[in-house]
């Protein structure tokens, strides 16, 4: 019995671990893009590393009730999540590639453009109305191209997800 439960653990974490290996690199960078932290020098991504960490914690923690569930999905909205009830609370420039944009922005512009999330998933996910999502993506690039100028930082006064 021991013997068992111990390979079926040891397998579980080989499953893990074979996970990580293929989707840590291209998560840790949409969390530094969210985070907007720069990438360079080594390690001053600290809160994306810290974000990515507690998404992959509860995904491991969640391994043998995924049936089929795309463990990457899976990460991704956990980190997503984690970083929009955070955001109001780390509003301040950081020296990224997005930091330019809000918070929300950023969120929207990562899921949409970089993870190619659809925008009714996206919209879901961020209990936003759709054509919300679509103007803050509209938004959130133009200001990137520099054809808009950088949105004014105040203090958000609700949740990212919540409705305006």
């Amino acid at each position: 019995m021991r013997e068992r439960q111990a390979g079926r653990q040891r397998r579980r974490a080989q499953e893990f671990d074979a996970f990580v290996a293929g989707a840590a690199g291209r998560l840790l960078h949409a969390a530094t893009l969210l985070t907007a932290e720069p990438v360079r020098p080594p390690g001053a991504n600290e809160r994306a590393q810290r974000l990515l960490t507690a998404a992959l914690a509860r995904t491991y923690a969640n391994w043998d009730r995924l049936h089929g569930e795309d463990p990457y999905n899976r990460t991704r909205q956990d980190l997503t999540g984690r970083f929009a009830r955070e955001a109001w609370r780390h509003h301040r420039p950081r020296g990224g590639l997005l930091d330019r944009l809000t918070p929300q922005e950023r969120l929207v512009l990562v899921l949409r453009l970089y993870e190619g999330v659809a925008e009714e998933q996206t919209a879901a996910l961020l209990g936003l109305p759709v054509d919300r999502v679509r103007a803050i993506c509209n938004r959130s690039v133009a200001t990137m191209r520099g054809t808009r100028g950088p949105t004014v930082r105040r203090g958000p006064t609700r949740p990212l997800g919540a409705a305006p």
